[in-house]
Parts: C-alpha cells; sequence; structure tokens
C-alpha cells in the first residue's frame, strides 16, 4: 500500500463537453414498440437527425378499483421505463387522471420509481396522488 496520493482525477462532470444536439420528449404512443431492436433503431435514427431523447411520457389509466388491471398497467409501465433506459432518457413522466384506488397504485407505482432509480431515470408521477402515503 503506497502512503502517497495520486494525481488529482477530474469529475466526469468537469470533463463535460457541450454536444450539438436537441433534446426531445418522446411521446410513448409514438413507439411502435418496446422491443430492442426497434429501440435501438430509433435511437440510431434519432442520433443522426442530432437528437437525444431526454423524457418519455405516457399516459396511464388507474379508473379501476381492481388489483389485476392495476397490475397490469404498472407492468406497461414498466415497460416504459425499461424503454427509456435503452433509449438513454432522463426521466418517465405517467400522466393519470383519475385514481379509483390510491391505496392499490401507489406501493405498485413506488416499485416502478424504484425501477427507474436503479436504471438511473427519475420517474415523474403526474396524478392525483404522490408516491408519498
Amino acid at each position: 500500500m503506497s502512503t502517497t496520493s495520486g494525481p488529482e482525477l477530474e469529475s466526469p462532470i468537469d470533463r463535460c463537453r457541450p454536444a450539438d444536439v436537441t433534446p426531445v420528449t418522446i411521446e410513448a404512443t409514438a413507439l411502435e414498440s418496446t422491443a430492442p431492436e426497434y429501440l435501438r433503431d430509433l435511437k440510431r435514427d434519432l442520433h443522426g437527425e442530432g437528437l437525444s431523447p431526454t423524457e418519455l411520457t405516457l399516459e396511464a389509466c388507474f379508473d379501476e378499483d381492481c388489483s389485476l388491471a392495476t397490475q397490469d398497467e404498472v407492468d406497461r409501465i414498466r415497460s416504459y421505463v425499461r424503454a427509456g433506459a435503452f433509449l438513454g432518457v432522463d426521466s418517465v413522466t405517467v400522466s393519470a387522471d383519475a385514481v379509483a384506488n390510491a391505496e392499490k397504485v401507489r406501493p405498485a407505482i413506488a416499485a416502478c420509481a424504484e425501477r427507474a432509480d436503479r436504471e438511473g431515470i427519475a420517474l415523474e408521477l403526474d396524478a392525483p396522488i404522490t408516491l408519498e402515503g
């Protein structure tokens, strides 16, 4: 073990350089698929156009007080979180106009937010509930 300190290293942020790209938001309804092959081609096309996807937005429907319907919708959201990670977005914004049973939806959405966090993505919720109970 050495007792001398190593050279001071610059952080990745200090070494950033501006790039000539335009940030864009992608609506989930505009995606034909969340399959990796499709997303790979889309990412390549966006890059070719000088576009960088920074946000993915989607509408969610939690108007049924049904655990199975809630789980189906959360699974759909989770697939878009995965797609967002593949595309390199910074955030996934989930909008919902109504929530029939917040006690069923809140923990399911919180699990999606944890998954997004593990992927390095912020999950934003625009709904009549919050992630905190």
